[in-house]
């Protein structure tokens, strides 16, 4: 097992010649630099798709696994900030204060300026950036809009379930913007659902854009989160939709379907379809504006699911036979839907059976677009270009982490895995004492977990959850927990582009805080396993959790 788990020094000779290999042919191949357009679900299942023998029609993301690859181990967080917070970083949510919980409309909350996004590396190498969307990390100050983190053109909204419709609004304020400017419904030119509008505002700009210039679009979807709505002519389509979705054998989502039927309620099955469906045909739209524009061939598309399909009664996901969904840390939660296309250097019809996380995503297309990453704090995505196009896997003994508290508090949903093992706990806080479900597989033999080998290795169930403790205690102590309901009493705004504090009545520096200069590391020290006071502080496991690197 310590054999298992230790990290790699080095790539290897293996690696090294891939690297070499890759980097010359996408050279050889590629007759200039690549666009690059990434798009991102919301909440969709592993089995909602036409190349998973889906019964929702997904032509387009079909064409995209057709002339591309399929990333067929593709991991991401099980909830929304944290998997957006690693693709835009390629660093761990844990570490930025965002594992746990997702950026609520009442939270001051976002990702730390001094945090180096993906974009900013694209920007600074030549390349038009845009991002077509739902944003949903950082609301409160303008030091977080999408706008000062490399996106020269932002058109969307900062928060989730914002509806299918005008007026797009969270909290009853209003939230669709091109660049801090609030949009109303006469300026979407006679389209109203929102993956149409977001399909047509991609394809404008990648018509409109400077020619000369390879582009960077990120292109995030609300579909098919809920709360779940489509244009009639697709809810008539899927009305006649039998729910005939089997058990994600997990307590939660199971239950909430059982309670579903006991209270007489309709499923949600049909209505989730239509959503799928509507947003497979914006990809669609913005897969023809590149055939039209003479520059598929040499634009990289990268899709995938922000998590794993919500299975729960109001979602109407269906990620069988992984288990478990959205919220959760089994395979159902965590391993999604993900292709990746670029005809001129990715053979059509491939599979990628290699793991692959959002926080290796950064690196990967950085590498593959000839792009220098630009951070300074070190990534904890790999690049994993040439295991790609080569189509070789690259071993992953290293521990990969995610977690959830979402959506009851104290109620934590926790993972580490790598190519061998996977350890999965549930652990549910009380006031006075705490208690701890583990689950052990066997990854690669048993990928849809349905042998618990917890008992049988606990060796490896006590080394790996160590491992998982000491990840925790990376945690700021002011990062997002769930959180329902907003503090007693708040109220949002009428307009969210409104919202954030611009940057001329902000001060330049982060705040210090409360604790003297002198007295912050002891107090950091003094918090052990309970967090951390200071920004990117990773203690060291023999002092407690406590001290930093």
């Amino acid at each position: 097992m310590r054999r298992a788990l230790k990290r790699i020094a080095s790539p290897g000779w293996l690696a090294l010649f891939m690297l070499l290999s890759a980097t010359a042919s996408a050279g050889a191949w590629a007759s200039e630099r690549p666009n690059v357009i990434i798009m991102v679900a919301d909440d969709l299942g592993w089995a909602d798709v036409g190349f998973h023998d889906g019964e929702i029609d997904t032509p387009s993301l079909d064409r995209l696994a057709r002339e591309g690859t399929e990333l067929h181990r593709f991991y991401t967080t099980p909830i929304c900030s944290p998997t957006r917070a690693a693709l835009m970083t390629g660093r761990d949510p844990m570490r930025l204060g965002v594992a746990y919980g997702v950026i609520m409309p009442w939270h001051t909350i976002g990702i730390h300026p001094d945090e180096h996004f993906m974009p900013q590396s694209f920007q600074a190498a030549g390349y038009q950036t845009a991002m077509v969307g739902k944003w949903h990390l950082g609301h409160a100050q303008q030091t977080y809009h999408p706008n000062e983190r490399g996106f020269e053109h932002f058109y969307g909204h900062l928060h989730t379930e914002v509806g299918y419709f005008p007026p797009f609004a969270n909290q009853g304020g209003r939230d669709f913007q091109v660049n801090g400017r609030s949009l109303d419904s006469e300026a979407l030119e006679g389209e109203t659902y929102e993956s149409f509008v977001l399909a047509n505002e991609a394809s404008r700009w990648i018509k409109a854009r400077n020619k000369s210039q390879p582009f960077f679009m990120y292109m995030p979807f609300i579909a098919p989160h809920t709360p779940l709505d489509a244009p009639k002519a697709l809810q008539e389509k899927y009305a006649g939709l039998k729910d005939t979705r089997k058990k994600a054998r997990s307590h939660n989502t199971d239950q909430s379907r059982f309670i579903n039927k006991l209270m007489l309620q309709p499923s949600a099955r049909p209505m989730y379809a239509a959503v799928v469906d509507a947003m497979d045909q914006a990809i669609g739209r913005v897969l023809d504006t590149l055939d039209e524009e003479g520059i598929a061939d040499n634009t990289i598309v990268l899709f995938f699911s922000d998590n794993g399909g919500a299975a729960y009664a109001t979602g109407g996901a269906d990620n069988v036979p992984l288990r478990g969904g959205k919220g959760e840390v089994f395979e159902g939660g965590i391993r999604v839907v993900s292709v990746m296309r670029w005809p001129e250097v990715i053979e059509a019809g491939q599979r990628y059976d290699g793991i692959m996380t959002a926080m290796d995503v950064f690196p990967t297309i950085a590498a593959a677009s000839g792009v220098k990453p630009g951070n300074v704090r070190k990534l904890d995505g790999r690049n994993l270009w040439p295991a790609v196009v080569s189509g070789k896997p690259q071993q992953r003994n290293d521990l990969i982490f995610f977690a959830s508290e979402t959506p009851i508090r104290g109620r934590f949903n926790l993972t580490a895995f790598n190519d061998e093992w996977k350890l999965v706990q549930e652990v549910e806080q009380g006031l006075l004492s705490a208690t701890v479900t583990n689950y052990l597989f066997n990854i690669n033999a048993d990928p849809n977990e349905y042998n618990n080998l917890a008992e049988a290795q606990p060796d490896v169930v006590s080394e790996m959850a160590a491992a998982i403790h000491q990840w925790r205690t990376m945690y700021p102590v002011t990062g997002t927990r769930a959180e329902l309901v907003p503090p007693p009493g708040w109220r949002a705004p009428l307009d969210w582009a409104e919202y954030p504090v611009p940057l001329d009545r902000l001060q330049s520096a982060p705040a210090p805080g409360m604790p003297p200069k002198h007295a912050l590391r002891p107090l950091d020290w003094q918090h052990g396993e309970a967090g951390r006071l200071i920004y990117d502080c990773e203690p060291y496991a023999w002092l407690g959790g406590g001290f930093c690197k």
